[in-house]
């Protein structure tokens, strides 16, 4: 490969066509911390509108580090996997703490939820750090390019594909080599049906040159996911509704509001079907029946509160519950 030519080419391709995104406008660290964790698993039209909407609120470490639970959690529902949020505060409090972000690689990879890929990014836009940044788009664009034919999952084939991309690296723009990277996997070398004749590396991709670009990269099939029916009750009482807060302890969602379902409320009376929707938590399709009900006995499991609805705007609600809400009219 020349790799001076495919680095210039890359470049001047970005710079001609990248995507004008909020985190591409500022060199903070923390704005840019933010987008990445916001991006983990998430796509980049489901971010955008939270993320200027966060940093308005939370425009510094310090700031998002004194942030209740609450007020957290409520900021990122409907964004998912909400781990990160917690990480993400973890991760400030860890700067606050040191009095300031920390500005190389390996400090920054200390921070809670920060991972390999996200140190790397965060140096390399915000700090200039020649560190390659190796997500999931670059993977594939890597594997083609290269015509590696060995399981994008494993850890062998990463770490190849890894020394790869930091052997590529242009030192002089490493954050935007990377963006650069990133914004092909995303854009033109597309998991199904790549666009090669309009990638600016084409002549240098093996796996075009032998015709495999839509042979590669090499993935194991996923399980079929598991189908789950939930039944959603809507309790109303003047002016309130009856919703279960998630405890500490919960595997999903902890400290999330959901509707409570025919369990937590023994012998809720009137039950009549509002309608239904999909809903997919990873590997699980849930199919949500929306029940208007009237209480029966007093709930018995403790976590079961009467919510005032003029409340629900600053609840964290599950995005099932925000789903429920909307179909019965009472959307948030």
């Amino acid at each position: 490969m020349m790799t001076g030519k495919f680095r210039r080419a890359l470049l001047a391709w970005y710079d001609d066509n990248k995507r004008d995104l909020p985190w591409r406008r500022t060199r903070d660290p923390w704005a840019i911390h933010v987008s990445e964790i916001m991006l983990q698993q998430t796509r980049v039209v489901a971010v955008l509108p939270y993320y200027d909407r966060f940093l308005n609120r939370y425009p510094t470490p310090e700031v998002f580090a004194h942030a209740s639970e609450s007020d957290v959690l409520a900021c990122w529902a409907g964004l998912g996997y909400y781990s990160r949020a917690r990480h993400l505060q973890g991760a400030a409090r860890q700067i606050t703490e040191a009095g300031g972000y920390p500005r190389d690689h390996d400090s920054i990879r200390e921070l809670s939820g920060v991972g390999a890929y996200t140190a790397a990014a965060i140096a390399s836009i915000a700090f200039d750090e020649a560190r390659a940044a190796v997500d999931g788009n670059v993977l594939r664009v890597l594997a083609r390019v290269t015509a590696d034919k060995g399981e994008l999952r494993s850890a062998e084939t990463r770490g190849r594909l890894g020394s790869t991309a930091q052997s590529l690296l242009d030192r002089r723009r490493p954050g935007d080599f990377n963006q650069a990277m990133m914004e092909l996997g995303a854009t033109i070398c597309l998991p199904r049906s790549p666009r090669c004749p309009e990638c600016p590396v084409a002549k240098w991709c093996e796996a075009r040159a032998l015709g495999l670009q839509n042979e590669l990269p090499v993935k194991v099939a996923r399980p079929k996911p598991n189908d789950v029916t939930r039944r959603l009750l809507i309790i109303r009482r003047n002016g309130s509704i009856l919703l279960r807060r998630l405890t500490a302890d919960s595997p999903r969602l902890a400290g999330f509001w959901e509707l409570p379902e025919p369990e937590h409320v023994p012998g809720a009376r009137g039950v009549r079907e509002i309608g239904e929707f999909r809903h997919t938590i990873v590997s699980t399709n849930h199919c949500c029946r929306v029940l208007q009900a009237s209480r029966g006995r007093k709930p018995t499991d403790g976590v079961c509160q009467w919510m005032e609805l003029a409340s629900l705007k600053s609840l964290p609600l599950s995005t099932m519950a925000r789903k429920a809400l909307l179909l019965a009219g009472l959307a948030p």
